[in-house]
């Protein structure tokens, strides 16, 4: 088979290496790729948003099979694009992947369903919003609706931060017209969960559980980033847990988007807060989660190819979907000043790697032959193991073997999961 896969990130990096361990994927493009994806697919001149593009370069390599897997073409309606030039994809459709590009669609449904979530209100009239943070239990968390590179979303301790973050959003439109409206919500405490889901709109199939670490210094402190470090599975989200998720979250959430019309096939992400009144949904993404999809394949026994093909044709009830019982962590290693301002350019060094390690490109180029350093996020250094703590280790081993000018990474992936397991502190 011939597969296209749209983007060119980490993410689409691990979804192409475990492709590739499928015999049928006789050959993977990408669009548009990266200088590291490069060893292992063709890469594409184009963007990831460009529906034309990714059409044209459908037919003129004559794939079997295009994975669409950024946020953005599926909100775009890349999928229905491609499907009604007669190619089979994984993704859902423009009217299913708004359940991440509106914050403001996704909670609404919620409260129509009896989905559990935090309570809310949405404005679009800034007056509106402001006169609400002044009366409002603090704190709150105050969300751009649509889509803002995963920093649309500010916690905030008090009255002023939060008529701050509203007016930025609204007012000096900071997210463009992301914010034009604006959910005002409860926040929430407890360990968060990540959990990615294969469904074909009637079947749904969580993968192993995972953590991010979303701030940029260790402790969580610093700004908010795109990730900066996953372990799978997530200690926190024992069996009884995961079969409330099932029951309560899950599959309502399937049979809603359903009964709306919305019928959601693809990846749903589900990013979970286990709150003292039981797990309660924070976010809804409608692909696989970037850093976290680096932690979870490797944990995948199964074909991805058959399952992705299986979730196209409607046909994932018939299709194993089995995960190793082992542990994963994935350390990102990212240019010093990353998610702000950082220099880029330097050559990047890469060691030979073992069984159990991998090393997964986001964010360089190919220039004389050699990988330059071109993002924020540069790679992700990610192992398996027979238990977190090792698996945690190998990681870092690993990173430590990587080398670029002005390379950082958080040095405490995996330590609220190792506390968890009682294994430090």
């Amino acid at each position: 088979m011939k597969i296209l896969v749209v983007g060119g990130g980490g993410r689409e990096h691990a979804i192409i290496k475990k492709l590739k361990e499928d015999e049928r994927a006789e050959k993977i493009y990408a669009l548009p790729g990266n200088g590291g994806i490069a060893a292992d697919a063709v890469c594409l001149e184009g963007s990831a948003t460009d529906i034309s593009a990714a059409i044209a370069a459908a037919k003129r390599y004559d794939v079997d099979f295009v994975v669409v897997a950024p946020d953005d073409p599926l909100a775009l309606g890349m999928v229905d694009a491609l499907e009604a030039e007669g190619f089979a994809c994984f993704g859902p459709q423009k009217s299913a992947a708004v359940i991440e590009s509106s914050k403001a669609f996704s909670k609404d449904l919620m409260k129509k369903y009896g989905i559990p979530t935090a309570s809310y209100e949405t404005f679009n009239a800034l007056d509106k919003a402001l006169a609400y943070v002044e009366s409002c239990p603090m704190p709150v968390v105050v969300k751009a609706d649509g889509l803002a590179l995963g920093k649309g979303v500010l916690i905030c301790e008090t009255r002023e931060a939060a008529q701050k973050a509203v007016r930025s959003m609204m007012e000096d439109r900071v997210f463009g017209d992301s914010g034009t409206t604006v959910v005002v919500e409860e926040f929430l405490t407890g360990p968060e969960v990540s959990v990615l889901s294969f469904t074909d709109g009637e079947t749904v199939i969580p993968m192993a559980s995972s953590m991010d670490h979303k701030r940029a210094l260790d402790g969580d402190q610093g700004l908010n980033t795109g990730g900066m470090g996953t372990i799978a599975p997530n200690p926190y989200y024992t069996p009884a847990l995961a079969g409330e998720c099932m029951e309560k979250i899950f599959l309502p959430t399937i049979r809603a988007m359903k009964a709306e019309g919305r019928p959601f096939k693809g990846c749903l992400y589900f990013g979970l807060m286990l709150t003292p009144q039981g797990p309660k949904v924070i976010e809804y993404n409608c692909r696989f989660g970037d850093p976290e999809t680096q932690v979870v394949l490797p944990l995948l026994e199964s074909s991805l190819l058959e399952i992705m093909l299986a979730v196209s044709r409607g046909s994932l009830a018939d299709t194993e979907v089995k995960f190793s019982e082992k542990s994963a962590c994935c350390v990102i290693l990212a240019s010093k000043g990353y998610p702000e301002k950082y220099e880029k350019g330097f050559p990047i060094t890469l060691p030979a790697t073992e069984a159990d390690e991998r090393i997964y490109i986001a964010g360089a180029t190919q220039s004389d032959g050699k990988l330059l350093t071109s993002g924020g996020r540069v790679l992700g250094a990610a192992a398996v193991a027979g238990n977190l703590p090792a698996a945690v280790e190998k990681a870092y081993a690993l990173a430590d073997r990587i080398h670029f000018d002005n390379a950082y990474c958080r040095r405490d992936i995996g330590r609220r999961a190792l506390k968890a397991l009682k294994c430090e502190g």
